[in-house]
């Protein structure tokens, strides 16, 4: 930080860093440090309009704000968000929310608004910034995880979707709109075989890769064979990505090719990616990476079956260095300082 930035740092020592999910969304007060201080989180989806989901918020960081004395110790906040553009501050046709998927929703000026009225002697309004929910977790890695020391290296989510922050030379890659990176939406399936995605094309990597996407294997799998699985003890339309990796732990045949398709598709995935950017490490987050081996020894095979020659051998396979939604809130944290 500069001198402005600690000079601010000792009036207003907290910012707000958000991981907007397609799940949860959940909301941090992190001091200057990268320590959350205090935490809470709603749920994304509960809510029909992006007004609704707004108001949500603040009534559940109200609470938060008062632990660390008010509207006045908050220098700034900074959210990551799927489909969020940090040039103009919005969430543009977001095909995993309910209330962003067919609009632009200014979500920046939104909560600055609602947040800044909490306290309206304040001398400014909120400095509110927004960036990709993947970009937020990639600058929380870099910042404070697995991805120290590195300035080319790719984080993958896996979460309800399939995110990606790429970093090359040391900055997050944004492109001339504030969208480049969607490295869940390359086609990994081309034609009327793949499977139809939340963002209006086909075959997409998130619909295979994401925890989602995982639990639709599963019920393929289930429904075009009388294999016998662990997974057949719930219902079908009940399987979720947790089931399959708890079935996979136990030794279960079907769970276990779950994954061994899963993790070879992201191997080819990865494969592609390096020849774009030649990244250090690739780093996986989200709750998928839970499976630890079941997952990521297939990823690596796969990458090093496909990858050309050249980079054969010289990326690290590495999962997040933070835990649960914490890289995600701290590097959407770093936004709020106006870094």
């Amino acid at each position: 930080m500069d001198t402005q930035n600690h000079q601010l740092d000792a009036v207003k020592p907290y910012v707000i860093g958000v991981d907007l999910g397609g799940t949860n969304t959940v909301f941090g007060i992190v001091d200057a440090r990268g320590n959350i201080v205090a935490q809470d989180a709603i749920k994304t989806q509960a809510y029909k309009t992006a007004e609704a989901f707004v108001e949500a918020g603040v009534v559940c960081l109200t609470p938060l704000i008062a632990q660390v004395g008010g509207m006045e110790k908050i220098a700034g906040m900074g959210i990551g968000a799927p489909n969020a553009n940090y040039y103009s501050g919005a969430i543009e046709t977001a095909p995993n929310l309910a209330w962003a998927h067919d609009c632009v929703v200014p979500l920046a000026q939104m909560f600055s608004d609602q947040l800044s009225s909490l306290n309206p002697h304040l001398s400014a309004p909120l400095p509110v910034r927004l960036t990709n929910d993947a970009n937020a977790a990639a600058m929380g890695e870099m910042a404070y995880g697995a991805a120290r020391g590195m300035k080319n290296f790719i984080v993958i989510t896996l979460g309800t979707g399939v995110g990606s922050g790429i970093v090359v030379n040391g900055q997050l890659l944004y492109g001339h709109d504030g969208f480049a990176g969607e490295l869940g939406h390359v086609t990994m399936v081309r034609g009327a075989e793949g499977r139809p995605c939340g963002c209006g094309r086909t075959g997409c990597l998130e619909t295979y890769c994401s925890a989602t996407g995982v639990a639709r294997t599963a019920r393929e799998i289930l429904a075009n064979t009388d294999r016998p699985s662990l997974l057949r003890n719930k219902p079908a339309d009940e399987i979720e990505s947790l089931d399959v990796a708890i079935a996979a732990g136990k030794g279960d045949e079907v769970a276990n090719e779950i994954f061994q398709f899963t993790g070879k598709m992201l191997g080819e995935a990865c494969a592609d990616f390096a020849a774009f950017s030649s990244p250090e490490a690739f780093i996986f987050f989200g709750g998928l990476c839970k499976a630890g081996d079941l997952i990521m020894r297939p990823i690596v095979e796969s990458y090093n079956q496909h990858v050309m020659p050249i980079f054969r051998g010289k990326a690290k396979f590495l999962v997040s260095g933070l835990m649960n939604a914490n890289a995600a809130v701290l590097g959407a944290s770093a936004l709020g300082w106006g870094e």
